[in-house]
């Protein structure tokens, strides 16, 4: 008799297993794969943004530096950023229909006193998206950078265009203004706003 493969022998002594043991049960889950590895290139796919936090809180923890939690307003504007990439297949930080960063996160409502952002597309997943970063310098200090705590990510998937699926990734830090007066204020008082390791205020 031929033997199976060695995977499909392991799968059916499980099974076989199971049925010995349990005597009733016959229902065996398959092992999933973490959810950083799920394929975004599908009609209705979209990265999850605590997925995305847990993954990034725990490079940057490693490290010494603040973890990072979802908020909502930065997921709204990463993922409209990445829609307005996809819709003109463009990779940048200032398309058309999306506009410059400072100006989008003026308009997001969300009171920064730092904020960063990477694009970028043709990543599949989000463990490709942030291997594709954490290799390029300018991306990866943005992932480290000192004192952000809110996360904001989003996708967008495009058949038809080169790259298929486009990124926004925003990291920010709410403004927090001075404790007291006399207090020591940080530079010059401004907003800091970061795009691929250029740094601007406003």
């Amino acid at each position: 008799m031929k033997s199976l493969p060695r995977p499909l022998t392991l799968i059916a002594m499980g099974l076989l297993g199971a049925t010995v043991l349990a005597g009733c049960s016959e229902t065996v889950e398959t092992p999933r794969s973490p959810i950083f590895y799920d394929r975004l290139d599908a009609a209705g796919a979209a990265v999850d943004p605590q997925t995305a936090a847990n993954l990034i809180t725990g490079y940057r923890t490693a490290r010494g530096l603040s973890a990072v939690v979802p908020d909502a307003a930065l997921n709204k504007m990463a993922a409209d950023q990445a829609r307005a990439m996809a819709a003109v297949d463009q990779v940048s930080h200032d398309v058309k229909g999306g506009g410059a960063f400072n100006k989008r996160l003026a308009a997001s409502g969300f009171d920064a006193g730092i904020a960063v952002e990477n694009v970028g597309a043709g990543y599949r997943t989000l463990a490709e998206a942030f291997s594709g970063w954490r290799d390029s310098k300018s991306h990866n200090a943005n992932m480290l950078r000192p004192g952000v705590t809110k996360l904001g990510i989003g996708t967008a998937y495009a058949p038809n265009s080169k790259y298929k699926v486009y990124w926004s990734l925003i990291l920010a830090k709410p403004y927090e203004p001075p404790a007291a007066m006399g207090a020591p204020l940080p530079a010059d008082g401004s907003t800091v706003v970061s795009i691929g390791g250029a740094v601007m205020t406003k």
